[in-house]
């Protein structure tokens, strides 16, 4: 399975949008400043996430949810 995952900084209120096959991992990483572009805006809780069967389905999601659509539709869900 694969998963895309939306997380915000509890600091500074940014989104954070990447896809993962192991989300657990994925998002100690980031709380450990093991990402680069993360590590300056820790804490990170995870807010949503959706599950793939392949790789590339979850990389389409991702694409999608960076675009201006995707961005709505996460502020409409996640508000």
């Amino acid at each position: 399975m694969f998963y895309i995952y939306v997380l915000k900084s509890c600091i500074y209120n940014n989104r954070y949008v990447g896809y993962t096959a192991d989300i657990e991992k994925r998002i100690s990483e980031h709380n450990s400043g093991k990402v680069r572009y993360t590590k300056g805006r820790m804490p990170w809780k995870l807010i949503y996430k959706e599950e793939y069967l392949t790789k590339t389905e979850a990389r389409k999601r991702e694409l999608f949810l960076k675009s201006g659509q995707g961005r709505k539709f996460l502020d409409d869900v996640c508000g």
